[in-house]
């Protein structure tokens, strides 16, 4: 059965869980989901994750994200990017300097209210669905981590190419649109390419195509994606089943930490931690 990480160039018009499907159906598997939603509108990373390897895109969500971003200026839309209704209409009047400047404002940690077209549910709704009907309700800001922020390239007049490393939970097209109001005539995203995400970049992504000719092949082992942890093989055989049936080992010599842990063959078996040289699974990868 095929089991592994493989990273997609989402292409425009497609949903994350569309991808999936695709992906399905070509490696005839069924476990597969992916590593942090994209916008049908968007482009770029999408790691997905195959088989036994779905159990590792828990640990996708929570990485640093990468995108590049079209922001257009004096255009405000109800879904804050170009597919939505145009709301308000202004003349541009910042500088390319004056863009660059408002830009630093929002590096750091910041408070971001979530867009009415989106995923997050109250009360039992989402949010999106509400906001087809034309209602409109209060959100509660989310705390979002900006790291780094910085202008590509002026477009034109109204269009800036915008690079943005940022954390998890972060609406680009709501910080298009902060940073229209920032400036005083209102923005809105008019592209978005994610160029990183779970530490897996765009030298790594291929296409649907590509995946659809070479299949299993295309597939990263789940180990590379926790590459940031140390390797830790077990001594005995003994101690592989330990592992195996669900229970701790004990090393005194290791120190406090978390550990990719390898059985006596070389297979991947879990995440563990380690504490008091006592090793805990935290995710087992073995097994069907």
């Amino acid at each position: 059965m095929p089991n592994g990480i493989v990273i997609i160039d989402k292409p425009a018009g497609w949903t994350s869980m569309d991808v999936c499907a695709k992906i399905r159906g070509i490696l005839h598997e069924k476990r597969v989901g992916h590593g942090g939603t994209l916008d049908p509108m968007a482009t770029g990373v999408l790691p997905v994750f195959v088989g036994q390897a779905t159990r590792a895109a828990e640990f996708a969500e929570n990485g640093k994200k990468e995108y590049v971003a079209g922001l257009r200026l004096g255009l405000v839309t109800n879904t804050q990017d170009i597919t939505g209704e145009t709301l308000e209409a202004h003349f541009v009047k910042a500088t390319r300097l004056e863009v660059e400047d408002t830009l630093h404002s929002f590096l750091g940690d910041l408070q971001q209210i979530p867009p009415m077209y989106s995923a997050i549910k109250i009360n039992g709704q989402k949010l999106y669905n509400l906001a087809r009907k034309g209602q409109e309700v209060a959100r509660k800001p989310r705390s979002i981590t900006i790291y780094e922020l910085e202008l590509l390239e002026q477009v034109s007049e109204t269009d800036f190419l915008l690079r943005c490393v940022c954390s998890k939970g972060t609406y680009i097209r709501t910080l298009c649109h902060d940073i229209g109001q920032s400036l005083g005539c209102g923005g809105t995203l008019y592209s978005l390419r994610r160029t990183m995400a779970a530490g897996f970049t765009l030298k790594q992504a291929v296409t649907l195509e590509e995946v659809q000719s070479n299949g299993e092949e295309l597939l990263l082992p789940t180990d590379l994606f926790f590459s940031a942890y140390p390797a830790y093989t077990v001594s005995t055989m003994g101690r592989e089943t330990r592992i195996r049936n669900g229970n701790p080992i004990t090393d005194s010599r290791l120190p406090d930490g978390i550990y990719r842990v390898y059985g006596q063959n070389g297979d991947f078996l879990c995440l563990s931690q380690a504490l008091g040289g006592t090793l805990t699974a935290l995710k087992n990868f073995f097994g069907a």
